[in-house]
């Protein structure tokens, strides 16, 4: 035998009105919980089920002194309904005059936009000068590290890398100097560290190339 399938959550909604309207009373969520097996609903659900029936304004609920009360009257939930239905009858003949409007509006668009010579004649001569338009861009991204501004920008970048790099070998002459200060018995042993992390004896600052005059902006 098959296991009994359990209710949906708009069927749990159902049963638990039928509670409301069939009493026309008042009642405590306890109340409800021992109510709602009886229609097939599980008390564990009932606290969730009767929310989302308050949620939708099918339900009211309302604290009296320390206690909070739930009802629902078929006269409450027609007055629901017929509010929707009036907003959405609202909501349809606003939407179907926007719809005229829209079509008004694509008709008036479509005027001197017909089809002819003139017109396709037009539209060529826009694509070809949007296929020029598209040309000189790609030539002019040619010619980009001509630009002055960019050549401005490259030639601080160096002067940043060159003052950077010299910053450093200052710091490894003075760590070498200390290094000597401190171990003279391990001058050879140094020497060959040093050189085997590239500082021989060549090692010194960087001098920073004579830099090179801008482009005139009329060349470019």
């Amino acid at each position: 035998m098959s296991k009994k399938r359990g209710l949906s959550l708009d069927e749990k909604r159902e049963k638990m009105l039928q509670i409301f309207y069939e009493s026309q009373n008042f009642f405590l969520l306890k109340e409800l919980e021992k109510l709602g097996p009886k229609k097939g609903v599980i008390s564990q659900s009932v606290k969730d089920v009767v929310q989302s029936l308050v949620d939708d304004d099918l339900v009211s609920k309302d604290k009296i002194g320390t206690s909070v009360y739930f009802w629902s009257l078929p006269s409450c939930a027609g007055n629901q309904l017929r509010t929707v239905y009036k907003k959405l009858e609202a909501d349809l003949q606003t939407s179907k005059k926007r719809h005229v409007e829209l079509v008004e509006q694509c008709k008036n668009l479509k005027k001197g936009r017909e089809e002819s010579d003139e017109r396709e004649e037009a539209l060529e001569e826009l694509k070809a000068t949007e296929q020029k338009h598209k040309e000189l861009k790609e030539e002019l991204a040619q010619y980009a590290d001509n630009d002055p501004a960019t050549v401005e920008t490259m030639r601080n970048a160096v002067q940043v890398a060159h003052a950077a790099a010299n910053r450093w070998t200052d710091n490894i002459f003075t760590l070498r100097q200390w290094c000597s200060n401190n171990f003279p018995q391990a001058k050879e042993q140094l020497h060959h560290l040093y050189s085997e992390v590239g500082i021989t004896d060549d090692f010194d600052y960087l001098e920073l190339p004579a830099a090179v005059p801008l482009p005139p902006v009329d060349s470019v």
